[in-house]
């Protein structure tokens, strides 16, 4: 079901920053930077990663979860634990 998100560009932009820091990283190893510098570097799309999985999740919750709910269809439940169990 296609629900309307209240962060679905603020998800758009983190991911094309996330995108863009990914192909700089390539760039990185391509000229043979430090390691260290690119596990820095990698460790920072990590956090962006996971930071764009919360905002994902609450906009979920706020958004899908609420709408299922008042709907009483619990598959939008089940889903939500199988997306939890494979994001955590």
């Amino acid at each position: 079901m296609s629900h309307e998100h209240a962060e679905t560009q603020n998800v758009l932009n983190r991911l094309s920053r996330i995108i863009g820091h990914l192909e700089g990283i390539k760039r990185m190893v391509e000229d043979g930077r430090n390691c260290s510098e690119v596990l820095i570097q990698l460790a920072a799309v990590k956090s962006a990663v996971n930071n764009t999985q919360k905002l994902i999740l609450k906009d979920h919750i706020n958004h899908c979860l609420v709408d299922a709910i008042e709907r009483g269809d619990e598959t939008e439940l089940v889903e939500l634990g199988k997306a939890i169990d494979q994001f955590l």
